[in-house]
């Protein structure tokens, strides 16, 4: 099969199996997402979801959050992990989006990846999810998943990741194929043992011809 066929496969699985792939962050705009996406790093989006409705609601906007103290920041999102750090990035991410972008969450990898906190991953949900830009962010279940596939080939980082399945996905859907590998690595190609039995793509996945051949 050439790799072209296998992406096509995918592809029309996906398509068929989960027609709706959407993010499982809740947020109300743009400035909320970016600040979603930062607390979500090594951390479930269920954790999340249970901690911004608080944080959304003292900090409405980049400026209130600019305002606040970091301590004051870091009592909202104390039960997420990496606190400290997240609180820091959270206070001065809001200082330079009202400084330096006017208060609104700029739409290029460029100006995204200088705020604190952003890194390419989150850029590219920032503009795949709010600006409907052809990304994929490649997080550890986007990376995971298209190894097991064999999607990417010999892919020893995000970036190389990205790069190869850039390459390969239409533009089209990209942002929708970056939810499609997430959601399918959170619920079935889970990481320390992936439900095979669950998988419709175990006819062409290399990881499972592996293990089938063990």
């Amino acid at each position: 099969m050439t790799r072209k066929e296998l992406y096509d496969r995918v592809i029309a699985y996906f398509e068929e199996a989960m027609p709706i792939a959407e993010p499982e962050l809740k947020f109300s705009n743009t400035y909320e997402l970016l600040v979603a996406v930062i607390l979500s790093a090594q951390c479930t989006d269920k954790r999340v979801n249970l901690t911004t409705p608080a944080l959304f609601a003292a900090y409405p906007t980049p400026a209130d959050l600019a305002s606040a103290k970091v301590e004051e920041i870091f009592a909202y999102i104390k039960s997420i992990s990496y606190p400290n750090s997240k609180s820091k990035h959270l206070s001065e991410m809001a200082k330079m989006l009202c400084e330096r972008f006017g208060g609104e969450v700029p739409d290029t990898m460029e100006e995204l990846t200088q705020l604190p906190g952003v890194g390419r991953k989150t850029a590219n949900v920032i503009l795949a999810v709010a600006y409907d830009k052809p990304t994929i962010a490649v997080d550890t279940h986007v990376f995971r998943v298209a190894a097991r596939i064999g999607l990417v080939k010999n892919a020893k980082t995000p970036l190389s990741t990205e790069t190869q399945l850039t390459k390969w996905v239409p533009a089209e859907i990209r942002g929708k194929a970056h939810h499609w590998l997430i959601l399918h690595g959170r619920y079935v190609c889970v990481a320390r043992k992936p439900k095979c039995e669950k998988c419709g793509l175990t006819n062409i996945c290399a990881h499972y011809k592996t293990i089938s051949a063990q």
